[in-house]
């Protein structure tokens, strides 16, 4: 404003020196409000482990690698939970954005009703599956029978509906929990182990052991893997920022497809100390089980009421769930729907 106040003082009264002080004004006030307006949206992503090649993992990164954030206007903070706290700090508005399994979210909706919702799906398959090793004679489910099974936390109900569809005797299994050490299968206190499929199964092998898998989509079993979640709060009071964000990562996850070397590239930026190979394993793992004919014919994240429907009433079958709740507040495909025409991204 120094122009206007010189033209002021200098010439006042003058009109058309009043006249050029109130157009010199408006451009300051414009451009000022243009300014602002160009200033990026601050995000705050936390991805709900260290930081590995999950893919909602790796899809942020590539995103803030390649600069699609910048192009949505926005300014993304990447950070990674250590301790399973990514679910309050999202509540309490600290980050914007973090992931959970399908299976979570239903969970986390029915008891105690926290208000997540998932915005795109990426496991279109369960993240999990059953292993044994391979000369242990166990090589279908009914030799699970007399043996001793090693689940994470809690009784997988998908392992419950693998024994339900091969007609397996569950009181004739041994079941402990034996926590996130896949060694527990190499060394024999276990038969059979719950794993993550992503990661575990290669974990295993490098430690010089072969193995037999069992995914619960081999049984018919309907499971689903990782979501993008965020708040009721957030959707309700920035829903275009959501659409960006999302819009940013599904751009990220077509160069994942074409340029996984150079994803996991970018990943070991974030993970210096993992092993590439390790990584390639997961990564190239989780993006096939991102992939089935609904994505290919709507886009990457692409999810349905029909996938979230069988996953509730499989978790209610099996009393994974605490009460009965509606379902479809735990996902939300509208942004997913905003993003596409016919399977292909609109960018910017």
């Amino acid at each position: 404003m120094m122009l206007t106040s010189f033209l002021k003082v200098f010439y006042p009264g003058n009109i058309l020196v009043s006249r050029i002080v109130v157009v010199v004004s408006l451009v300051l006030i414009i451009s000022s409000g243009l300014s602002c307006k160009n200033e990026p949206d601050k995000v705050v992503f936390m991805a709900g482990f260290k930081a590995q090649a999950n893919l909602p993992f790796v899809a942020a990164y590539v995103a803030e690698d390649k600069g699609y954030f910048e192009d949505q206007g926005l300014e993304v903070d990447i950070k990674h939970a250590s301790s399973g706290e990514h679910l309050k700090l999202l509540l309490s508005g600290d980050v914007d954005f973090t992931t959970a399994a399908a299976t979570s979210v239903l969970k986390r909706r029915s008891d105690p009703g926290l208000p997540i919702v998932a915005i795109a799906l990426f496991g279109q398959q369960s993240q999990q599956a059953y292993v044994s090793l391979q000369d242990s004679g166990i090589n279908t489910p009914k030799d699970w029978e007399g043996k001793t099974f090693g689940y994470k936390i809690s009784v997988p109900p998908d392992y419950l509906a693998i024994l339900e569809a091969n007609k397996v005797d569950r009181s004739q299994i041994k079941e402990v929990s034996v926590g996130f050490d896949p060694r527990v299968l190499t060394e024999g206190k276990v038969d059979i182990l719950a794993v993550f499929n992503s990661n575990e199964p290669d974990t295993i092998r490098r430690l010089g052991f072969s193995i037999n898998t069992w995914e619960p989509e081999d049984y018919g079993v309907p499971n689903l893997g990782l979501t993008y979640v965020t708040s009721e709060d957030v959707i309700d009071g920035k829903p275009e920022m959501v659409k960006r964000f999302l819009k940013a990562t599904m751009k990220a996850m077509e160069d994942i497809r074409e340029n996984p070397d150079e994803a996991v590239d970018v990943v070991l930026k974030y993970a210096p100390n993992q092993q590439r190979e390790h990584q390639e394993f997961m990564l190239g793992t989780e993006l096939e089980d991102a992939i089935n004919l609904s994505t290919e014919e709507n886009g990457f994240g692409w999810m349905t009421q029909d996938q979230w429907s069988k996953l509730y009433e499989m978790l209610i079958k099996f009393k994974a769930l605490p009460q009965t709740f509606d379902y479809k507040s735990s996902f939300n495909n509208s942004f997913l729907t905003e993003s596409y025409d016919k399977g292909e991204l609109l960018w910017p």
